[in-house]
């Protein structure tokens, strides 16, 4: 093998395809042509001796080999990022590029009043939101802050507690108004459910807490969060919300609140080496006395 280290433009190619499938998607991604990427991937696979893709009537499909060497990729895309957002602005002031990874929910109907706010206060700062329920990993720098219902356990993240995110059934009046209201958890079955499509965490969630819930028992499917709430809010039926989700809309009404309530405590995150960085420390307080009060909780001290 006789990978030249600094060829990064070739892997980045490499990597676009991966993503996307194809030549042409990873070159409109990238923003070259398409014979760029072509050339690129070409001179990769004459470096390290070994085929990455073989083409298939969908696009080109992946070997074994791009699928091993994948993950090395991501990982180097994600120290570029980093990278690029570290030289985005000086090391102490409050401006540049801030990197903030969420769920889906948090990240598109909590964050951006959140985040107008700061700008207002900071208009050199630009947000970059990685909204994923799959835990991203700070320590290899895939974004510089992160807002979890978990607690991070890395010795070298500093973490604080913003509240709890209370969790309750919910529908549309007048869905409960034509259809009635269930009388107790086992009475769910007979109505309109929403709930995820595939066999998830979220349902074995739902059985730890008594509530055997299967696939089956949906009415309206998606695994995507922000459409699971859309899908509340149409009246499609009953759903999980967040309840100061929930309050925002005067449509919405509680189901079976005193059978289920649960809640999950949310934290706020980064590395330890990003509180040097003025723009990372600026907005994570930001983000920790603003979600202190959106969840109903004082400030703690940071």
């Amino acid at each position: 093998m006789n990978l030249n280290p600094l060829d990064w433009e070739s892997q980045r190619a490499f990597l676009a395809v991966l993503r996307e499938g194809s030549l042409s998607a990873a070159a409109r991604a990238m923003g070259v042509a398409q014979p760029t990427v072509r050339r690129r991937l070409d001179a990769l696979e004459r470096s390290i001796g070994v085929a990455l893709f073989t083409r298939s009537p969908s696009g080109l499909t992946p070997t074994d080999a791009a699928r091993d060497l994948g993950a090395h990729a991501e990982a180097m895309a994600a120290a570029a990022d980093a990278f690029a957002r570290a030289a985005s602005a000086d090391t102490g002031a409050a401006s540049g590029t801030v990197r903030i990874t969420a769920s889906e929910v948090v990240g598109a109907e909590v964050l951006p009043s959140v985040l107008a706010d700061l700008q207002r206060k900071h208009p050199g700062l630009a947000f970059e939101l990685s909204l994923t329920n799959r835990n991203e990993d700070l320590l290899r720098h895939e974004a510089d802050i992160a807002i979890r219902m978990a607690q991070p356990t890395q010795a070298a993240l500093v973490a604080t507690r913003v509240g709890t995110v209370e969790l309750g059934f919910f529908a549309r009046a007048d869905y409960l108004k034509r259809h009635g209201t269930p009388k107790s958890l086992d009475d769910l079955a007979r109505f309109a459910l929403i709930g995820p499509d595939r066999e998830t965490g979220v349902l074995r969630w739902f059985r730890d807490l008594g509530i055997d819930l299967k696939r089956s028992m949906f009415s309206c499917r998606t695994d995507n969060q922000i459409a699971q709430l859309g899908a509340i809010r149409a009246g499609l039926g009953i759903g999980v919300c967040q309840k100061a989700l929930a309050a925002r809309d005067p449509k919405l009404v509680p189901v079976l609140p005193r059978a289920f309530s649960h809640g999950l405590d949310t934290w706020v995150s980064m590395h330890e080496d990003l509180r040097r960085m003025g723009r990372v420390r600026v907005t994570f307080a930001h983000l920790v006395t603003a979600l202190s009060a959106y969840y109903g909780k004082a400030a703690p001290g940071a």
